[in-house]
């Protein structure tokens, strides 16, 4: 691991552990194993270090769908996209805590955040193709993103806090959430 990866890594880590307001630099660069000089010279403050993180972690969501299969029935492919993005949080919890903690925040500047949504791109165009068809609901996909997207934080912030987890548990959020999006 290069000296920015291993910033980037001890900064998730600390952010998710005690919140931006609470982790000062001197902190991230100590978990580092660096320096503040050096730290300085890869992120001139912290709202540049955050938003560095925001788009690493969109740009991991990209590759989720990069082996999207367009040739599926529109419902294989949600369910396909809706248990991916379960996945991928799951296994990178700090991801989504830190997610979680900062998709309203000003912090994140309005490119990023742009160029952050172009991760649900392979989604977007789901739903379209979904309502052309007649498949999904006829409401405006970023309506439908906005259900979606309730549906996973809920969903993940209650797998987070469970000691057992049955294994029908995401099954069930696939059929709740995609009987409520399909016409």
């Amino acid at each position: 691991m290069n000296k920015k990866e291993a910033i980037l890594s001890s900064a998730l880590k600390l952010l998710t552990e005690k919140g931006v307001h609470n982790t000062p630099m001197s902190a991230i660069a100590k978990a580092a194993g660096t320096g503040m000089g050096t730290i300085y010279n890869y992120f001139p403050n912290k709202d540049i270090l955050i938003n560095e993180i925001y788009i690493s972690i969109k740009n991991k969501e990209k590759e989720i769908f990069l082996e999207f299969d367009v040739d599926q029935p529109i419902k294989t492919q949600f369910e396909t996209y809706f248990t991916a993005i379960m996945d991928f949080f799951i296994e990178n919890s700090e991801s989504f805590k830190f997610m979680e903690q900062l998709q309203a925040s000003p912090i994140i500047t309005e490119e990023i955040r742009t160029e952050g949504a172009k991760a649900i791109t392979p989604v977007k165009e789901l739903l379209i193709k979904g309502k052309q068809e007649r498949i999904i609901k006829a409401i405006e996909v970023d309506e439908l993103l906005m259900f979606i997207g309730g549906a996973v934080l809920s969903y993940l912030r209650w797998y987070f806090n469970q000691t057992e987890i049955k294994k029908t548990s995401l099954k069930n959020q696939i059929q709740l959430v995609w009987d409520g999006i399909k016409a």
